[in-house]
């Protein structure tokens, strides 16, 4: 099947770049989208709360903390909850979930108009730092990271600071009884999974014998699978309306999405190219110290050497004007 086919047989959506956001952020991230909002925050947390108003969004914003954002953020009661969405495994999220903790702590202070150098004690809401994975790398269905993961494993118990993140793998097919209790999350799955593969699938058709923009064919690949598996998500998912409303929208997410995956490990690649190029300039280095360190000792043993024997002739000539004088 060739793009131009491809082309006159679906009127595809434009992939709108504009849209930073992720999927995950758009569908569980939004006032009007409060109730989904809860039903994840009780699957998660195996509670029965019922009145989305409970859930009051604090998600930090760019404009605030200048590249510091994260992804969906709220107080229920004296809870503060942390979500955030990860397509490719991360093991440095418990210290990105430090910083934005703080972040949002400061703001809640300054909200509340306490006073954190007074002397009465400033009551905080109890943190609780989630990640919602589905990337390729296969891992634990439920999983706990750490930030003393990042410590010298020899000395981990002596720190005094903690940060602890339960991973959950959201890939469709895991977790079903997490997904059971969250409908929209099991139709987020759903879809993320069909789109995936019908992505990979409208790609091989393709093939890599076309001579176009590979951004070109990616947006085309992508747009295809979106609206094929936005055809086939079953009624029974409640977030199938609100994706058919914003499709638009969601190619573009899906589009900065896949981006950033794949950056991500162009980034990763280039740091152990990197890394063999620095171990090398390190070695030429070291090799380059030892020379000019080996040339050192040797013009100081011959300075040495030089101030010796210039020592023991002036001791031969007193030796002889003193005979001499015999």
């Amino acid at each position: 099947m060739s793009k131009r086919r491809l082309k006159k047989k679906h009127k595809l959506p434009v992939v709108n770049h504009e849209h930073k956001d992720r999927l995950f952020i758009f569908i569980f991230g939004r006032e009007e989208n409060k109730e989904w909002t809860l039903s994840l925050f009780n699957a998660v947390n195996g509670s029965a709360y019922s009145d989305p108003s409970v859930i009051e969004f604090n998600t930090l914003e760019n404009m605030l903390y200048m590249t510091m954002k994260n992804d969906v953020s709220f107080l229920v009661s004296d809870q503060l909850n942390l979500y955030e969405h990860q397509s490719s495994y991360n093991p440095n999220m418990p210290f990105r979930m430090l910083e934005y903790t703080v972040k949002l702590y400061s703001g809640f202070v300054a909200g509340c108009e306490k006073n954190e150098y007074g002397t009465s004690l400033v009551r905080l809401p109890i943190p609780k730092l989630v990640v919602f994975y589905n990337g390729d790398k296969d891992i634990d269905d439920d999983r706990i990271i750490r930030l003393s993961d990042a410590f010298d494993e020899e000395h981990r118990e002596e720190s005094d600071i903690e940060v602890s993140v339960r991973m959950i793998n959201i890939n469709y097919g895991r977790n079903e009884a997490l997904m059971r209790a969250c409908n929209p999350l099991e139709g987020y799955s759903w879809f993320v999974e069909r789109v995936k593969r019908y992505s990979k699938e409208y790609r091989n058709e393709l093939g890599s014998s076309i001579d176009d923009d590979p951004k070109e064919i990616s947006s085309l690949v992508l747009s295809k699978a979106v609206e094929r598996s936005l055809r086939e998500i079953p009624d029974e998912y409640v977030i199938k309306d609100f994706l058919k409303k914003h499709r638009a929208e969601v190619v573009g997410m899906l589009a900065e999405e896949y981006d950033e995956v794949t950056i991500a490990e162009k980034f990763r690649q280039e740091g152990r190219r990197e890394g063999i190029r620095e171990g090398r300039r390190e070695e030429r280095i070291n090799t380059e110290r030892e020379r000019e360190r080996a040339n050192t000792e040797r013009n100081r043993a011959n300075t040495e050497r030089d101030r010796a024997d210039r020592a023991e002739a002036r001791i031969k000539e007193l030796e002889a004007q003193l005979a001499a004088k015999k």
